[in-house]
């Protein structure tokens, strides 16, 4: 192919709204006919008539044509919030998420034991509470799974299971003892599970116990030639999706040693714009706490927009509470029933404080100073209060804060996200009414109702950031998009949404049609957006002359005629906003001009 490439007959998707801004809930896209690319550059988007065009072709040395006969050409979706090491070990997991009952996820590992009996540890993705409850679920639920270690007179293998959301481990007597649990501290913000009557480690551990000691034993025990496997194998497998950039929310040592040694084979480039914030974990003072935020500023200085664009260090990241389903999300009330890893004869909280603000502020402060992002994990409203305080009071606006998630928010706090400039990182894949069934009982009616409030954050000026969180959901942009602007689910495609809760007490659908995004809205978040969030607007998210080639084709979002509904009502049967879930297809990634996956 030569120097110079022109696309034509095709439909170049453009949002129209100044980076940061929100094209609103029925804000049209643009679309140019045609764009010319040369090198890694996009030299010209816009008609065959245009005198760029013209010159192009009328050259000595004229771009090779190619015809995309009506298809969508999109920026290319930059993941505002995933997680690439995790995601990289997790394609490698068995998949459990499937599973209904503790019988099914018995089953299941049972016969990937049998068909994989060579590998060194049986480790599993995608567990959640509602799958077992009400069962207390413990490693003697996982003993004597591992029947072709048993049968040759072994030790069983570890089994470690990752909740769907990374919060919490659950591990068999095996995995308990070659994690050496049995040493370990408590640490602030995390349960290290024990039987009340003898004390007796469990095998869960949940929050910061999982994180301080579960998460760098699995770096640990994975070699650096397979952490660079893991990292080359989470890069291609995005492309397959059309991501061309992606935000990582919890770099740590293993992980940013792994993606360096990746990038210094020059033989072989990695393909993707990485942004990643330095995950400062829960310690016991103030001091601990500063001396990883002096590691990020280290490294920062060092992998920064100008020496190193397409692999930095932009920020640090806090988890500052846990999730609903588990009850470690932070709240302003308590939960009104229990899961599986709470005891019904406990009183309900309001849920794990992993940071308070006393221990935000010193950190907050001197990452601002460090001209450091700040991006703060915040599920419930208790939390999302707290840290809304916190950025308002002590981070620069300038610096573009932000709070991750936001999956129950009270109003007040909708409103002041805005006014403050922080961005919203969104994650609509958590939203879907199919990983919801829980809720209800754990909120109540009257909480539901505020669930994922994605419109009102828009509305009140909070620039939108999406993302997937992978591993710990599905990462499919297009899927993500659909339930933005639907709130129906991608995952079980048909299901029965026709009752909310803001209709029926004892409905298990929680959905909030009136909190959904535009159509076009959620493609724009999903580029321009998250790209905005880590200040590399200027260089991708748009299909703009002077910006990267970093784009996707798209087939089966309209066809010749060019008639798809971009207003995307996302009403019941809506045909059009349907493609999104049905005959949508990202059928090319290109990556600085050079096509990195196509069908």
């Amino acid at each position: 192919m030569s120097e110079s490439t022109l696309f034509i007959n095709a439909r170049i998707f453009r949002s129209d709204a100044k980076p940061g801004t929100s094209p609103g809930l029925h804000g049209l896209p643009s679309f140019a006919q045609c764009m010319l690319i040369r090198g890694s550059q996009i030299e010209h988007v816009g008609s065959e008539s245009d005198e760029p065009i013209k010159a192009a072709l009328s050259s000595a040395s004229p771009p090779a044509i190619v015809d995309l006969k009506g298809k969508t050409v999109l920026p290319g979706f930059v993941d505002g919030h995933m997680h690439l090491m995790l995601l990289g070990q997790a394609l490698n997991k068995l998949d459990i998420g499937h599973c209904k009952s503790l019988s099914d996820i018995r089953t299941a590992i049972s016969a990937y034991a049998v068909a994989n009996p060579d590998v060194p540890r049986i480790l599993c993705r995608g567990y959640m509470h509602s799958m077992t409850d009400p069962h207390k679920v413990t490693s003697a639920d996982l003993d004597g799974l591992d029947t072709p270690s048993l049968a040759a007179g072994r030790p069983e293998r570890p089994i470690l299971i990752d909740t769907k959301d990374l919060h919490s481990s659950w591990c068999n007597s095996s995995a308990v003892k070659d994690l050496e649990a049995d040493t370990w501290a408590d640490v602030p913000g995390g349960t290290i599970e024990r039987d009340p009557s003898t004390g007796a480690l469990t095998g869960v551990f949940t929050e910061a116990a999982n994180i301080t000691y579960v998460w760098p034993y699995l770096a640990r025990v994975a070699s650096m030639s397979e952490r660079i496997d893991s990292i080359r194998a989470a890069v291609a497998n995005y492309h397959q999706f059309g991501y061309t950039g992606l935000i990582d929310m919890a770099m740590d040592e293993g992980a940013w040693e792994a993606l360096q040694s990746v990038r210094r084979e020059t033989s072989n480039p990695l393909p993707m714009r990485i942004a990643a914030y330095w995950l400062i974990r829960p310690g016991k003072s103030d001091q601990e706490h500063l001396a990883q935020v002096d590691r990020a500023i280290e490294l920062s200085k060092q992998y920064n927009a100008t020496t190193s664009p397409d692999c930095r260090i932009v920020g640090i990241k806090i988890i500052c509470d846990g999730i609903i389903d588990a009850c470690t999300a932070g709240l302003s009330e308590p939960y009104l029933s229990s899961n599986s890893h709470t005891s019904p004869d406990e009183p309900m909280t309001a849920g794990i404080p992993l940071w308070t603000a006393e221990q935000l502020i010193p950190v907050v402060k001197a990452a601002t100073a460090a001209n450091l992002q700040i991006a703060l994990h915040a599920i419930g409203d208790g939390t999302i209060k707290t840290v809304i305080d916190v950025l308002s009071a002590y981070a620069n606006p300038s610096s573009r804060p932000r709070v991750e998630h936001l999956e129950l928010s009270s109003a007040q706090d909708a409103i002041r996200l805005g006014k403050a400039g922080i961005t919203a990182s969104i994650q609509p894949v958590h939203a879907d009414p199919a990983i919801l069934g829980a809720w209800p009982r754990l909120l109540g009616k009257h909480r539901c109702g505020r669930a994922f409030a994605y419109r009102e954050f828009a509305d009140h000026g909070a620039p939108l950031a999406l993302g997937s969180d992978s591993p710990t959901a599905p990462h499919c942009p297009l899927g993500n998009i659909y339930v933005a602007a639907t709130r129906r689910s991608f995952r079980e495609k048909g299901m029965d949404v026709s009752v909310t809760v803001d209709d029926k007490e004892d409905s298990h659908v929680v959905r909030n049609e009136k909190f959904r995004l535009g159509v076009c809205e959620a493609f724009a978040a999903a580029t321009e957006g998250a790209a905005y969030s880590c200040f590399d607007e200027e260089r991708v998210g748009r299909l703009e002359k002077g910006l990267k080639a970093d784009f996707v084709i798209v087939g089966g979002l309209g066809g010749d005629d060019w008639d798809w509904d971009w207003k995307g009502d996302g009403k019941e049967g809506d045909g059009e906003v349907e493609r999104l879930a049905s005959t949508a297809k990202v059928e090319e990634t290109w990556f600085d001009g050079v096509r990195v996956w196509s069908v």
